[in-house]
């Protein structure tokens, strides 16, 4: 059997208002309770197992692969919300989304200091 991620947990002050953030910005399901976590759940049976933490949350980077249209319809929430967004991991181009790859891109912050990436074109071009 070859070997895929099925989850990884991602801290959060606030496990409800994480989770609640990233299910509303990518346009995802309501994310269920399971023991501790609320569960975000991605299109490729991955998911993302937000816990809520009482220290301090390091940030973590987080890339989602989406289609061009769900790039449009991601992006239009971010504006929406009136988010930073930037071009680059670095935050050095605000306001900017990348064409790496023959594709397009852009980071935001999620509420903990996540730093999360949406992508059209894996990296490479594969």
């Amino acid at each position: 059997m070859p070997v895929h991620l099925n989850h990884t947990i991602v801290p959060a002050t606030d496990r409800d208002a994480t989770a609640g953030f990233l299910v509303e910005i990518l346009g995802l399901e309501p994310a269920p309770v399971y023991g501790p976590f609320r569960v975000v759940s991605l299109g490729n049976g991955v998911s993302l197992d937000v816990a809520q933490t009482d220290g301090d949350v390091p940030p973590q980077h987080y890339a989602f692969l989406v289609s061009e249209p769900e790039f449009d319809e991601i992006w239009g929430r971010i504006k929406e919300r009136g988010l930073t967004f930037w071009a680059d991991p670095y935050h050095q181009r605000p306001g900017q989304i990348n064409t790496n790859d023959g594709g397009r891109g852009l980071y935001w912050s999620a509420p903990d200091g996540h730093n999360l990436e949406i992508i059209t074109v894996p990296y490479g071009g594969w």
